[in-house]
């Protein structure tokens, strides 16, 4: 999430000399008049003190530094529970208390999305990927090569199957030996309901051929309309009675004047996901609400029935990017010694402009900026970082269906979602319409589906 500050001198802090001077904090000569540290709020002033070179007497900064600790402090604030855990975003097994007995084994779940990369989480050391099918009309797209419309879709697949190949396992998906199917909606931009209808029908005419029994949807429709009209909310309809689970996600228009929860998230059988805010904690008691969509529906239903983490989601970078480049740099600065730090960035030059305008920079000045890029970026190591939307909570759910799966093959898609439903956990103080019945436990929902599988419980699909 890049963040500037466009500070206008003149405007926020008065007028001061107008001839070039050095700044006291980076010693670079300034075309813009420098500010005194008085003119400054108190906090400001201290992170300017606390980062000058050794023995400096800071009295007056350049515009450009200012910037850069506003920039900082912003960090600070809205980055404030990454900083908490050491600058580490927790694993999704972790924060959601999965049960590590089961991961989705001999489990497919179908992906619809704009596009995918075949990403080496889902590939070694075992390719899990069973099939790839592209509904666009003369796509030359290739699973292994990355293209723009790419990263979303392997974002949601890796989210939810992923194995964390490239961090030794530890950023891995809950269901991370589950098999995938990669079903292409679009090259580009908004998807089209009739896409997705298509790619649906697709899925529903191959589910025998992959054992397909979980259908993730991390995209939604055109428009509110009931789901007695609506073709692509009709297709979730079939696609349930056929035994598949179809997962849904609400969309981000929370905090939006409206926000409708629109097809196929809004189709009665499906099961519809909002956004978790866990502020990267395991404590319950931090839990609040992501800015997800929320019913009641066009027909009056409510949704979404359950919610997962929507924010703070750690998911794959898309390789050979100038996205992956930049993490690939900021996580080799991160770790680099003071003396080194120069050279690194003139050996990247073409990378990020910032950084090799700063390169001269005192050294607590240049670590300030690389912290700053860190999470600006939501990187978290040059092949991770963290990313929102219910685009993300809703394949966690699927990746706990995957393990329910593995548990109880004999479940239907309606006792999934009961079960879901009868175990998930209420957020205090947040309105029953924005979270549903609460946030899914992992746990509690394959213990449940043991007990079944063995007959311990009686359980209907009723109501």
């Amino acid at each position: 999430m890049a963040i500037t500050t466009g500070i206008n001198t003149a405007t926020n802090y008065g007028s001061v000399a107008t001839d070039a001077r050095q700044c006291q904090e980076c010693r670079r000569e300034s075309d813009q008049p420098l500010v005194p540290l008085a003119r400054l709020s108190p906090e400001m002033g201290e992170i300017i003190v606390a980062n000058a070179p050794a023995g400096a007497l800071i009295a007056e900064v350049c515009p450009r530094c200012i910037e850069l600790f506003e920039r900082a402090r912003a960090q600070l604030a809205q980055h404030a529970v990454i900083f908490e855990q050491g600058g580490r975003v927790l694993p999704t097994p972790l924060r959601m208390n999965a049960d590590e007995r089961f991961t989705g084994r001999n489990v497919t779940i179908a992906f619809l999305d704009s596009g995918f990369y075949a990403h080496p989480d889902l590939t070694t050391p075992r390719n899990r990927i069973l099939a790839y099918h592209s509904i666009v009309k003369n796509d030359l797209a290739r699973l292994d090569t990355p293209s723009p419309a790419s990263w979303h879709g392997m974002m949601t697949s890796v989210v939810a199957a992923g194995n964390g190949t490239l961090s030794e396992g530890f950023y891995r998906g809950i269901a991370s030996d589950a098999n995938v199917v990669l079903v292409k909606l679009s090259d580009s931009g908004r998807i089209p309901e009739q896409s997705i209808t298509r790619g649906l029908e697709w899925v529903l005419g191959h589910k025998d051929d992959f054992n397909i029994r979980i259908v993730n949807i991390s995209a939604g429709g055109d428009g509110e309309s009931s789901y007695l009209k609506n073709k692509l909310a009709r297709t979730v309809e079939r696609a349930v009675r056929e035994g598949l689970i179809v997962v849904c996600a609400v969309g981000n228009a929370g905090l939006a004047p409206g926000h409708p929860v629109l097809p196929p998230a809004s189709a009665p059988s499906c099961i519809a996901v909002g956004g978790l805010d866990d502020q990267n904690s395991l404590d319950r008691a931090r839990r609040g609400m992501y800015r997800s969509s929320y019913g009641p529906t066009f027909d009056g239903l409510q949704k979404p029935e359950v919610i997962a983490p929507g924010i703070w989601v750690p998911a794959p970078i898309l390789p050979r990017t100038p996205t992956a480049e930049e993490a690939e740099l900021y996580t080799m600065l991160d770790h680099a010694p003071d003396n080194r730090l120069a050279s690194i960035i003139e050996a990247h030059a073409d990378t990020d402009a910032d950084l090799f305008n700063a390169r001269q920079f005192p050294t607590p000045l240049l670590r300030q900026l690389i912290t700053i890029k860190l999470h600006e970026g939501s990187v978290i190591t040059e092949d991770y970082k963290y990313v929102d939307g219910t685009s993300f909570a809703a394949p966690i759910v699927s990746s706990i269906i995957a393990c329910m799966l593995e548990a109880n093959p004999h479940l239907s898609p309606q006792q999934v979602k009961r079960i879901l439903i009868d175990t998930a956990e209420r957020v205090p103080n947040i309105e029953v319409d924005r979270q549903g019945w609460g946030v899914v436990a992992a746990r509690r929902a394959i213990e449940f589906a043991l007990a079944l599988r063995h007959q311990t419980v009686e359980y209907t699909t009723s109501g």
